[in-house]
C-alpha cells in the first residue's frame, strides 16, 4: 500500500512491505523522497520518523543539486566527451562516405557527410555506444548467471532519465542505461548485478540487501560514485 507524507512542500512516497525496518531514501538525479516501512507502522509514526530525518534529507538534496552536471553536447571539433569513464576530444570529418566513428588513444572521431546537423551526429555518436555496451554487456551477464544462479533472458539498451537500469523479473528481462557507457566499466558491471539480483529479488528488501552484499561487497561504494559522477546533460526529470 502506498502513501504520500507532505511535509510542507517536501512530498514522501510510503510504501508499507513485509520488512522489519525502516529505509528513507532520497534518489538521484532529481532527489525524490521514499520511505518503505513495515506493514504495522501506522502513517503519523511514519511522518514523525520523516520529520527527524528532514535535515539529513535536505543534505542529500543539496548534494544532489551541486552534482556536476554535463554541458548540453553539440558534437563540434574538440568538445569533450566521456567513454568509460575517461575524458576524450571529439574530432568530426565531413567525408560523402557512410558515417562512422572511431577511436584512437584520447581522441573520438566522428565522420559524418557534409551538412550532417548536431542531431544527426548525435544519433550516429548514441548508435555507437550502443554497440560498445552490446561489446561489454553478455560478458558480465554470463559471469554473473552462475554466480548469482539467475538467467538473463534478455537485457535492452535505451535512454533512462531518472534510472540507471530497470529489471522485469516475470520474463527475467533487464533494462540499462545507455549512459553508462560515460562511466567506468566497473559501474556499469554494478549496475548489471544490482538489476540481475532483482530476479532473485524484485524489492529493494532487507533480502534484496542481503544478497547484494554478499556477492557485490562494494556495492555502496559503487553506488556513490555513480551518484557522484557527472549527470548527462538531458533533462532529468520525472
Amino acid at each position: 500500500m502506498t502513501h504520500t507524507i507532505q511535509l510542507g512542500e517536501l512530498s514522501i512516497r510510503v510504501t508499507k512491505k513485509e520488512i522489519k525496518n525502516v529505509h528513507l531514501s532520497v534518489h538521484p538525479p532529481d532527489g525524490r523522497v521514499t520511505l518503505t516501512a513495515p506493514s504495522s507502522t501506522r502513517l503519523e509514526v511514519a511522518r514523525a520518523y520523516a520529520i527527524s530525518r528532514l535535515g539529513w534529507i535536505r543534505r542529500q538534496q543539496a548534494q544532489l543539486r551541486s552534482q556536476a552536471r554535463e554541458t548540453p553536447r553539440r558534437f563540434l571539433e574538440r568538445e569533450s566527451h566521456y567513454l568509460w569513464g575517461r575524458r576524450h576530444l571529439l574530432s568530426v570529418v565531413f567525408r560523402d562516405a557512410k558515417p562512422s566513428v572511431a577511436l584512437d588513444h584520447k581522441r573520438i572521431t566522428l565522420t559524418v557527410r557534409p551538412g550532417s546537423d548536431s542531431a544527426k551526429r548525435a544519433a550516429i555518436i548514441h548508435e555507437w555506444h550502443k554497440s560498445l555496451l552490446h561489446e561489454a554487456v553478455p560478458p558480465l551477464i554470463k559471469k554473473w548467471e552462475p554466480k548469482l544462479k539467475v538467467k538473463v533472458a534478455a537485457y535492452f539498451l535505451q535512454r533512462m532519465k531518472t534510472k540507471w537500469g530497470s529489471c522485469n523479473h516475470r520474463q527475467g528481462h533487464i533494462r540499462l542505461n545507455t549512459e553508462l557507457v560515460k562511466k567506468p566499466k566497473d559501474l556499469l558491471e554494478y549496475v548489471i548485478v544490482h538489476e540481475m539480483v532483482h530476479l532473485l529479488e524484485p524489492t529493494h528488501s532487507e533480502r534484496f540487501i542481503e544478497i547484494l552484499g554478499a556477492h557485490y561487497p562494494s556495492w555502496r561504494e559503487a553506488r556513490a560514485d555513480l551518484n557522484d559522477l557527472p549527470l548527462g546533460a538531458e533533462n532529468w526529470g520525472q
